[in-house]
C-alpha cells in the first residue's frame, strides 16, 4: 500500500519540545502490539464531535469535526484516514496551550490525510479541529443518497450512511479502524421538518431559520467508527417498548405498517438476547431503518442503535412478499440485533477476525429464530449454510476462517460464505462439543470481560474452555486457523453382539486438489445407529467407535459437525431403505453430503440419486423442499444434452407434480408452517425446467393480473420473464414501470434480465444503463442476465465498465465481474476473468476472481465426468 510513502517521513522527523502539554500522563494510544493497523501508532482518538451540513440536491456536504486525541509517543504529524474529502482548515490545541494551525496533505491511494503543524507533536492530550467537505454518493458507500417515489407518486431523496468496512473516512476524517474506539457526538443542519436518525436519540433541535434546523444527538457509547450512523429524509417512525428499550422502525412516509414484522420481531428478540448474553442492551433505543433501493452486495448493516436495512430485506407487502422472504426478514433482524453485542459492544481488534462478528451473528440469528419461531424448523437451514461454506472451502482458493487482512481490498473481499456460514457451522459444532450450558456461560463471561473493547478469536475460546469445555481450544484452532473440510471415512463396519463397531479414518475433502497432502484436524465425531444412542469421539487420524445397535448408521448425527462423511455403499443403500426413520436434520444433511461426495468423485453419483429418490412423497414439507434443488442441479449439469434434460424434467414432473397438486398453487387455511416454503420450491424448480403445467399456470395468471397477487407473485413473473417473447417482455416492462411502490418496481424490473431469449437479455442490459429502472435497481437487472447468460453479461460490462461501476458500491467493484461470470461452465469465461483480473486488479484484490475461476474449472470437470452416469440414472427411471 502507498501508506508506506508517508511512514519514512514520520520516522525521520526530529522531535521538538514546542508542542509539549503539561498533561503527558497519557496511556498507550491505538491498537495493542501485534494487532494490525494501517495508521502510524502513537495517537488515538477518545471523542469525536461532528457537525455535518448535507446538501442533498447538490450531492455534497460540509463538515466540522473536533477530535480529542491522546498522543503516546512523539510524532512528526497526525495521519488520519480520509477518502473523497477536501480540507479548508485544521488546528491543534494542546490540553494547556494555544491553538496551532496546520496544513493538510491528502494521499488518495492510501486513503489518508496528513496534518502537519510545523513541528513534532509531543506526548499529551490535544483537540484537533477540522473543517472539511465531502461528496454524497449514489451507491452505498459513506454518506449516500437514495432516490425513490413516495406513495403519492412524488420524487423524493433520502440520505443514509454505510461505513463498514472502511468508509467512515468518507464522512469524517478519523482513525477508521476497529481498534480505535471512541465516543461520538453527532449533529446536523437539516431541512426543518425532515426526520434525522442517529445511533442515539435526538437530544436537542434548534430552529436556525430559513427552513433549516440543527439536530443534535446524544453521546454514543465508546464504539468503532464503522458503526456510526446518520440518516435523513421525509421519514416516519413507529415504536414499541421491549423492557426499558424503545425499539423502532423508520421508513418512508406511510410505510411503517409494512415494517410491522420487523418491529414485532425486534421487540421479542431483544429480551431473549439480553438474557442470553447476560449483558443488557446498553443504548436507550434500537431502530431498524429501511432505505429504498438495494445493493447487490449487502442487505443490512448493524450500526449501533440504528440498523440500516434495504427495504426489500425489511418491508412486507402482502401483494408479493413470499413466506420465505418473511422468514429472511425475521432472520435479518435477528442477525443485525445479535451484532449489537457481537461486533458493536465487543468488536474484533482487526478485520482478520471479522468472523467474530459475522459468524456469531449468523449463528445467533438461527438460534433465536428457532427458539421463538419453532414451527419454522430453522435448525434445518444450518445444513444449507454448511453447504454454502463448503462450496468455497472445497477449492484450493479457499481461506481460513481467521484470515490475514492487510489491505482495504482484502477487507471488502472478506465478507463471504467462509466468514458467515463456515463461521456459523464451526460455532454450531463447538457448542455441540461444549454443551449448551457451558457455551452460554463462556459467552457471558466473554461479553462482560470485553464490553466496549476489542478482542481476537482466542479470547472467546479461552472464555468457553474456562467455563468447562476442556479441549475446545485445540478443536477451535484447527477449524478456524486452517482452511478446508475434513473427510471422515468409514473404513469398516461390523455388527458384533448387538453393537456396530466402526473403524474411521480422516483425510480431506477437495473438489480440485485430491492429490495434495491432507490437513489434519481434531474432529469431534458424533455417530449413532438409527434409533440407537449417540456416541462421541475426537478423531485424530484414525479411530474406532462402538455404537449400540446394528443396521444403518450416521457418522454426523444431528449434522453439527463440519466434515463430510464417506460411507460404504451398503450403508448408503441401508440409509435409503430406512430413510423415513431418520431425524429430519439427518435426512437433510445426508442428502447434501452424499450429493456433494458424488459431485466430487468420492462415490458414484447414482448412490446420491438413489438417496434422493428414497425421499417419500409423505416426507415432511421441510425435507421435501430440498428435493427440487437437487433435480435442478442435475438438470443444469446436463445442459449440453437436451434429450437428457428432457428425462430430468419428466422425472421431476412425475415426482414433484403430484406433491404440488396435493398442496395446491394457493395457500389453504390451516396448512402447515412449512407448506408455503415447499410450494415455492416446487413452483420455482418446475417452472425453471419448463414443466408444462406450471408454465401454463404462470401464463394464466399473467393474463389475469388479479390472480398474480400473493406470496408467489414474483415467482410467477420470473417464469413469465424466462419464457418471454418480445410482446410479453414489453408487457412485463410496462408492469414494472407502472408499479405502485418502489419496492414492487425494483423487484419487477430485475426480472426482465432473466429471459432465455438472448435478444431480450441484450435489451435488458441496455435498459439497465438508462435512468428508467433507478440507480440501485440497474445492477440487479444485469445480475439476472448474468445468471442466465453469463458471457453476454460479462462482455457487456467489460464494454461499459465505467457505467457499470457507477451502479454498484465502490467497495464491491473488484468482485462484481466474478459474481456475474462465476456461475459459468465455459472455459472461455475462466480465461476472460483471468485476463480482466491481470489487467485491472492487484494480487490482493483478485481473490474473488480466482475463486470464480476455480469454481468454473471444477464445474466443467464435474459436468464432463457426470454426464454419462446422470444420463443413465434418469434413463432408468
Amino acid at each position: 500500500m502507498s501508506f508506506k510513502k508517508v511512514l519514512p517521513l514520520l520516522i525521520a522527523a526530529a522531535p521538538l519540545a514546542l508542542l509539549s502539554p503539561a498533561l503527558a500522563q497519557t496511556a498507550p494510544a491505538g491498537p495493542a502490539a501485534g494487532i494490525t493497523t494501517q495508521l502510524p501508532r502513537g495517537a488515538a482518538p477518545s471523542h469525536y464531535a461532528i457537525e455535518v451540513t448535507p446538501d442533498a440536491a447538490k450531492l455534497t456536504f460540509t463538515g466540522k469535526a473536533t477530535i480529542d486525541v491522546s498522543v503516546a509517543t512523539t510524532l512528526p504529524a497526525l495521519v488520519l484516514n480520509a477518502a473523497d474529502l477536501t480540507f479548508s482548515a485544521v488546528t491543534l490545541t494542546p490540553a494547556k496551550g494555544r491553538a496551532i494551525k496546520g496544513t493538510a496533505k491528502v494521499d488518495a491511494d492510501a486513503q489518508t490525510v496528513t496534518f502537519d503543524f510545523g513541528q513534532p507533536i509531543a506526548p499529551g492530550r490535544y483537540m484537533v479541529d477540522i473543517a472539511y467537505a465531502g461528496i454524497i454518493n449514489q451507491q452505498a458507500n459513506g454518506l449516500f443518497a437514495l432516490d425513490y417515489t413516495d406513495n403519492a407518486g412524488a420524487a423524493k431523496r433520502a440520505l443514509f450512511t454505510q461505513f463498514e468496512a472502511p468508509d467512515a473516512r468518507r464522512f469524517v476524517p478519523g482513525w477508521d479502524e476497529p481498534s480505535y474506539k471512541a465516543t461520538f457526538d453527532l449533529s446536523a443542519v437539516i431541512p426543518t421538518g425532515q426526520l434525522a436518525v442517529g445511533n442515539m436519540p435526538v437530544k436537542a433541535t434548534k430552529d436556525l431559520g430559513g427552513g433549516k434546523s440543527l439536530v443534535t444527538f446524544g453521546t454514543s457509547p465508546k464504539m468503532s467508527s464503522y458503526l456510526l450512523f446518520f440518516g435523513l429524509g421525509e421519514l416516519d417512525r413507529a415504536t414499541k417498548m421491549a423492557g426499558n428499550t424503545e425499539v423502532g422502525v423508520i421508513t418512508g412516509k406511510g410505510n411503517t405498517g409494512k415494517a410491522q414484522l420487523a418491529l414485532d420481531a425486534s421487540a421479542s428478540i431483544l429480551p431473549w438476547f439480553n438474557d442470553y448474553f447476560g449483558v443488557p442492551y446498553p443504548l436507550p433505543k434500537l431502530d431498524n431503518v429501511a432505505g429504498p433501493g438495494q445493493s447487490q452486495f449487502f442487505s443490512a448493516m448493524e450500526n449501533w442503535g440504528a440498523i440500516f436495512t434495504f427495504e426489500r430485506a425489511l418491508l412486507v407487502d402482502p401483494r408479493f412478499t413470499s413466506e420465505a422472504t418473511k422468514r429472511r426478514i425475521y432472520e435479518t433482524v435477528a442477525h443485525e440485533m445479535a451484532h449489537q453485542w457481537f461486533g458493536d459492544l465487543v468488536t474484533m481488534a482487526w478485520w482478520d477476525d471479522l468472523w467474530l462478528n459475522e459468524g456469531f451473528a449468523s449463528w445467533m440469528a438461527t438460534k433465536v429464530t428457532d427458539k421463538l419461531q419453532p414451527d419454522w424448523e430453522m435448525l434445518l437451514t444450518r445444513v444449507d449454510g454448511r453447504e454454502a461454506a463448503m462450496s468455497l472451502d472445497s477449492l484450493a482458493t479457499t481461506h481460513p476462517v481467521v484470515q490475514k487482512i492487510t489491505t482495504v481490498d482484502q477487507v471488502n473481499q472478506a465478507f463471504d460464505a467462509i466468514t458467515y456460514q463456515k463461521g456459523e457451522a464451526v460455532i454450531t459444532m463447538l457448542e455441540g462439543y461444549a454443551g449448551e450450558d457451558a457455551w452460554k456461560t463462556g459467552i457471558q463471561a466473554y461479553m462482560k470481560a470485553h464490553a466496549y473493547g476489542n478482542t481476537v478469536t482466542d479470547d472467546l475460546w479461552k472464555a468457553v474452555e474456562g467455563a468447562g469445555a476442556k479441549g475446545l481450544v485445540a478443536i477451535a484452532h484447527d477449524f478456524t486457523s486452517q482452511p478446508g473440510i475434513p473427510l471422515v471415512t468409514v473404513d469398516s463396519a461390523m455388527c458384533k453382539g448387538g453393537s456396530t463397531v466402526l473403524t474411521l479414518s480422516q483425510s480431506e475433502f477437495s473438489r480440485d486438489q485430491k492429490d495434495k497432502a491432507p490437513l489434519k484436524w481434531n474432529v469431534p465425531v458424533k455417530a449413532q445407529t438409527i434409533g440407537g444412542e449417540a456416541q462421541r469421539l475426537i478423531l485424530q487420524g484414525k479411530g474406532t467407535v462402538t455404537l449400540p445397535g446394528c443396521g444403518a448408521y450416521v457418522v454426523n448425527a444431528g449434522q453439527t459437525g463440519y466434515y463430510r462423511s464417506l460411507y460404504p455403499a451398503a450403508n448408503v443403500q441401508a440409509l435409503a431403505k430406512d430413510f423415513t426413520r431418520l431425524a429430519s436434520i439427518d435426512q437433510t444433511g445426508l442428502l447434501a453430503d452424499n450429493f456433494q461426495l458424488g459431485l466430487g468423485g468420492y462415490q458414484p453419483i447414482g448412490l446420491a440419486m438413489d438417496l434422493i429418490d428414497a425421499v417419500p412423497a409423505t416426507a415432511t414439507p421441510a425435507v421435501m423442499a430440498e428435493v427440487p434443488g437437487y433435480l435442478a442441479s442435475a438438470h443444469a449439469m446436463l445442459e449440453s444434452d437436451k434429450a437428457a434434460q428432457g428425462r430430468v424434467l419428466a422425472y421431476a414432473s412425475a415426482r414433484l407434480g403430484p406433491v404440488l397438486t396435493g398442496i395446491g398453487y394457493d395457500a389453504k387455511p390451516g396448512e402447515g408452517a412449512q407448506v408455503p416454503v415447499l410450494r415455492q420450491a416446487l413452483v420455482v424448480t418446475l417452472g425453471d425446467m419448463g414443466d408444462r403445467a406450471v408454465v401454463a399456470e404462470a401464463n394464466r395468471r399473467f393474463a389475469q393480473p388479479a390472480l398474480l397477487d400473493g406470496p408467489l407473485r414474483n415467482t410467477w413473473l420470473s417464469i413469465i420473464a424466462k419464457n418471454a417473447d418480445q410482446a410479453t417482455w414489453d408487457k412485463l416492462r410496462a408492469l414494472a414501470k407502472g408499479a405502485k411502490t418502489d419496492l414492487e418496481k425494483s423487484s419487477t424490473y430485475a426480472l426482465l434480465g432473466g429471459a432465455k431469449d438472448e435478444k431480450l437479455a441484450a435489451q435488458a442490459l441496455d435498459l439497465a444503463l438508462t435512468d428508467e429502472p433507478g440507480k440501485t435497481t440497474s445492477a440487479a437487472i444485469i445480475a439476472q442476465v448474468g445468471a442466465e447468460h453469463p458471457m453476454l453479461a460479462v462482455d457487456y460490462v467489460l464494454a461499459h465498465r465505467a457505467q457499470y461501476e457507477a451502479l454498484i458500491d465502490v467497495s464491491a467493484r473488484s468482485q462484481a465481474l466474478a459474481r456475474l461470470g462465476g456461475g459459468s461452465a465455459d472455459p472461455a469465461m475462466a480465461t476472460k476473468l483471468d485476463a480482466y483480473a491481470t489487467r485491472y486488479l492487484t494480487p490482493e484484490s483478485r481473490k474473488v476472481v480466482d475463486r470464480a475461476i476455480s469454481a468454473i474449472r471444477t464445474r466443467i470437470e464435474t459436468r464432463s465426468r457426470l454426464q454419462a452416469p446422470l444420463t443413465a440414472w434418469f434413463a432408468g427411471k
